[in-house]
Parts: C-alpha cells; sequence; structure tokens
C-alpha cells in the first residue's frame, strides 16, 4: 500500500503532467486558430520551440536511457574463466 508521501508525489506529477499536457496541446493545436493579436500570445512561447524543445527531450531522454542501460550492461559483465 502506498503511503501519503508516495500519493503526495504521485499527484504531483500526475498534475504536473496535466498541465505540461494542456499548455502543450493549446499551444500547439488551439494557437495557430487564434489572431496573431490576440493577448493569449503573450502566454506562450514563439511556435518554433514547439519543435525544437520536445527535440530536444527526447534527446535528453535516450541520452538517460543509454547512460543507464551502458552502465548496467558494464556492472553486470562476469570476468572470463581462466581454465
Amino acid at each position: 500500500m502506498a503511503t501519503g508521501a508516495d500519493q503526495a508525489v504521485g499527484f504531483g506529477l500526475l498534475g504536473f503532467s496535466l498541465s505540461l499536457f494542456t499548455y502543450y496541446t493549446i499551444w500547439v493545436i488551439v494557437l495557430p486558430f487564434v489572431d496573431s493579436d490576440h493577448v493569449i500570445h503573450s502566454y506562450f512561447l514563439p511556435r518554433e520551440y514547439s519543435v525544437i524543445l520536445p527535440g530536444v527531450a527526447a534527446l535528453i531522454l535516450l541520452l538517460f536511457v543509454g547512460t543507464f542501460i551502458g552502465v548496467v550492461t558494464w556492472k553486470n559483465r562476469k570476468p572470463k574463466k581462466v581454465d
């Protein structure tokens, strides 16, 4: 059973993910249909970043996953047996 701290962290991560998803969805899907001089555009980054930021995040994720796999395989190597 999860403790109160685990649930708080889980709800925090869920809230962060939901807010990030909502921000990105509005930024990429809704904003192109709103006039460019509308005040809502001041709350969002320029459109170029909608492609750059996820690309950089994907590269960082691949770097961390590759590093983790490399460290795990390096530590699990067995020495060669000499007969």
